[in-house]
């Protein structure tokens, strides 16, 4: 709990060291590091052929829908904490509130979130991570990065991704059984999303003329229209895209 404490202290501090509102969105790309970016694209497309997509074949295939939407609405429902934290920072209270209802419903009513009683009562999950938060106090995107496994980011995103480890209160709560099975829910979630937007992520990954340039570009369009105040997956109500264009392939 002190870590946790440390890091919002901190983060109150860079709040108010921060100037002038939320960072200008940026219309170019910027790519200093497109070398180092391509070796770790390799290496990701080589993971997703050798190990996630055939992974996600199996888990797609095998396991009953109605349970992968369970691990799904739990995976989802034990990131909220965090995701609350992220609200507050941003002074969005009317999500923070929203959220912490969606998760007290789920966490109870829903049996840890498994089931999403939530979503009857017009509590939908609002979405936000330290990426948007550092956004919205006006740090610029900065250059495009390509992590190993964690795929396509930016400098800002790839701070955010940090931050959130950090700031995520759940980790810090639950046995280290209780964290396991909250790490096998999130992976078992994303090889879920591989293999329901398999056709898509195959097209920019193999069947593009070059893959690397595609995903960058999917990856900054969606973002930036998400920071922009729009819906970056352009959800329907099934919780996935209805614009094939518009995705990150690594999206958790």
């Amino acid at each position: 709990m002190d870590c946790i404490r440390a890091a919002m202290l901190a983060a109150w501090a860079l709040a108010g060291l921060s100037a002038c509102g939320p960072a200008e969105i940026e219309y170019v790309t910027n790519d200093p590091l497109e070398d180092i970016n391509r070796v770790s694209h390799g290496f990701n497309k080589g993971f997703d052929s050798v190990l996630f997509r055939p992974a996600a074949t199996v888990y797609g295939s095998i396991v009953p829908k109605p349970v992968t939407r369970g691990i799904d609405n739990f995976a989802s429902n034990a990131s909220l904490p965090g995701t609350i934290v992220n609200n507050v920072l941003q002074a969005n209270f009317d999500d923070a509130a929203s959220n912490f209802a969606r998760f007290l419903v789920n966490t109870t009513v829903g049996i840890a979130g498994i089931l999403d009683p939530a979503a009857s009562m017009a509590l939908p999950a609002r979405e936000s991570d330290f990426g948007e938060t550092l956004h919205r106090w006006g740090f610029a995107e900065g250059p495009y990065v390509e992590l190993p496994v964690l795929g396509p980011s930016t400098g800002r995103d790839t701070v955010g991704k940090v931050a959130d480890f950090l700031l995520n209160p759940v980790p810090n709560v639950l046995t280290r059984e209780g964290g396991r099975v909250v790490s096998g829910a999130n992976w078992a979630s994303r090889l879920g999303i591989r293999y329901r937007l398999g056709d898509i992520i195959d097209s920019t990954l193999y069947y593009s003329s070059d893959s690397y340039e595609q995903l960058r570009l999917n990856y900054l369009d969606s973002r930036r229209y998400a920071l922009g105040g729009g819906d970056a997956l352009n959800q329907d109500t099934d919780g996935w895209p209805d614009d094939p264009y518009v995705f990150d392939p690594y999206e958790e």
